[in-house]
């Protein structure tokens, strides 16, 4: 007998909406909130903006391909991915399995089997819960709630606040540029919008640091992006 799914949340991403409706029965049936996408841009802001717990991508989208998808979500999230898709060739399974597709399933599917893969992949999932939390200076981010606290009170972040720092404490140490940070968190339309991204970085060292004019986590690489800095 299956466990319960403990209020996890899968997205799928397919330009089929024939699919997602399958889907979304298939998988609330089983317990699971679902979210749905229907292009590889709208399906990574989703994974930005709402962090679920596995992906559900098909491979033929119409503005990135799924192995796009694959290769920039790897870049900074290591959330579960099952590829839903209709190419059955071997050459394309061990493609996206090498892009960080965790596993691979053919259309037509079978219900059972697609449940069953998913709790397999949920089991053994490596999520940002395993991080537990991270902590900077006074902060700390606990992924597992999606709380952040500064001493001993919890700091309030704005949705698009959360997604900023999150991206930031997930690449603690490097250099996110503007454009990386406008894209993951605003979309691919905004990436040359960089006043809004100054806006919400004075606002997220207003609430986190100590001395907001003179940031010790939360720096600024002039011409370039911003950097977390732990220490």
């Amino acid at each position: 007998m299956s466990s319960p799914p403990a209020n996890k949340t899968i997205l799928v991403i397919d330009d089929e909406v024939q699919i997602r409706r399958l889907l979304r029965l298939t998988l609330e049936a089983e317990g699971y909130g679902v979210r749905e996408a229907g292009t590889g841009r709208a399906g990574l802001d989703e994974v930005v903006r709402r962090a679920p717990d596995l992906l559900v991508l098909d491979m033929g989208l119409p503005d990135l391909s799924g192995l796009d998808v694959l290769r920039q979500l790897r870049e900074w999230s290591r959330v579960p991915v099952l590829v839903l898709t209709v190419r059955a060739a071997e050459a394309d399974k061990v493609g996206a399995l090498d892009a960080g597709a965790d596993d691979y399933l053919t259309k037509p599917f079978g219900s059972a089997e697609l449940t069953a893969r998913i709790r397999a992949m949920l089991r053994r999932a490596p999520t940002e819960a395993e991080l537990a939390t991270v902590t900077f200076g006074e902060i700390t981010v606990d992924f597992s709630s999606r709380i952040v606290r500064r001493g001993a009170s919890e700091v309030k972040l704005t949705p698009k606040e959360y997604a900023l720092l999150r991206l930031l404490v997930l690449h603690r140490g490097k250099v996110l540029t503007h454009q990386q940070l406008l894209r993951e968190v605003w979309g691919p339309k905004f990436e040359e919008s960089t006043h809004y991204l100054r806006v919400h970085m004075t606002h997220l060292r207003q609430k986190l640091e100590a001395d907001s004019h003179r940031p010790r986590h939360l720096k600024t690489e002039s011409g370039i992006g911003y950097r977390l800095v732990e220490d």
